[in-house]
């Protein structure tokens, strides 16, 4: 297993702008080694208040979820709309339509997994439409479809962070292993949810929402730690520590964390990261070294926040609520 804590060059003054409560808004405020990265053009924009994920699937078709909606929208790549899942006769059967669907994946069949933070449940539907199976999960669970016919789902509720299922229903194995950073149980329920997503041989990537050092684990398909990129450098750190003295003082009262990481991209066929922290965008590679730093624009200079994620070969889409979803076309050479 790979273990890295990312050290970078330019420390001094960083930490404010690093994380999504203390975002810059001018160019003064930037990182000193960070590029602005301005997107090419907005796509599908029909998309826009309500938007939650975006997946890519066979036959170059896009699958958009908006919430609440009862339905994953499909697009082919000119942007026009060509279906949607469930399809609208199998929607009309008791339980199979959407109420707040929050996270989505799509596989190499077309096979969709949708979690429906409204019905607390994952919902996985047939390319046809039809609902397939329904695991009971409670809260926004994060999935991801695996090459191998199985869905993973985010558990920040049971003893590990990811469960496997058959795409039956049926449990495979648990992995990961949760943070605990606090005496509640609340608290440690809260950091340890995240985000997910799945390369093309089956490794699983979770990224942690709102543990204080930006973290991603990489687990292979047996559910064994295969890398951590874990950002506790100079940059990071005040922030962090700032996050954990709230947490330890926070006794029986309410509290309410900051969101650290807001979107995961993986691309699947090279296995590189891209981890997004409101308009901060950090690229690593495969061995999860930091490659590139960017910050996010929409066209005309806009500051564009990430909540989604698609790569795709050279180009991200980047998709945000209500902003819609934009195109960034990857530079050919990184900026470390």
């Amino acid at each position: 297993m790979k273990r890295l804590l990312l050290l970078s060059g330019s420390a001094i003054g960083l930490a404010a702008f690093a994380l999504p409560w203390a975002r810059s808004s001018t160019a003064q405020d930037q990182f000193p080694y960070e590029t602005p990265w301005e997107a090419t053009r907005r796509v599908f924009e029909s998309v826009g208040a309500g938007f939650r994920a975006i997946a890519h699937g066979p036959n170059d078709r896009y699958y958009i979820l908006t919430s609440p909606g009862p339905a994953v929208q499909i697009y082919d790549d000119s942007g026009n709309r060509v279906g949607q899942i469930p399809n609208a006769t199998a929607a009309a059967a008791k339980g199979v339509a959407l109420v707040f669907g929050e996270w989505l994946d799509v596989d190499a069949q077309g096979r969709v997994a949708v979690s429906d933070r409204g019905a607390n449940a994952v919902k996985i539907y047939g390319a046809d439409g039809s609902l397939t199976a329904t695991i009971p999960e409670r809260g926004p669970a994060p999935v991801a479809l695996l090459p191998e016919g199985e869905v993973a789902v985010g558990t920040s509720e049971a003893e590990h962070v990811v469960t496997a299922y058959d795409l039956a229903g049926r449990l495979a194995r648990e992995y990961g292993d949760p943070e605990d950073i606090s005496d509640r149980v609340d608290i440690n329920r809260q950091v340890n949810s995240g985000q997910m997503a799945a390369d093309a041989e089956g490794n699983t990537y979770f990224a942690f929402d709102f543990l204080p050092e930006p973290t991603v684990r990489k687990f292979d398909h047996a559910g064994y730690l295969a890398l951590e990129i874990s950002l506790k450098t100079l940059e990071f750190q005040p922030a962090a520590q700032a996050a954990r003295r709230v947490i330890a003082r926070a006794g029986q009262g309410v509290v309410v964390l900051h969101r650290i990481v807001s979107a995961l991209g993986v691309d699947r066929q090279r296995q590189e990261v891209w981890l997004a922290m409101g308009t901060l965008l950090l690229h690593f590679d495969k061995d999860g070294q930091r490659v590139g730093t960017y910050r996010t624009y929409m066209p005309r200079g806009a500051r564009l926040e990430a909540a989604s994620i698609l790569v795709e070969p050279g180009r991200l889409l980047i998709g945000a609520d209500p902003q819609g979803i934009y195109e960034f076309i990857i530079p050919s050479k990184p900026t470390p």
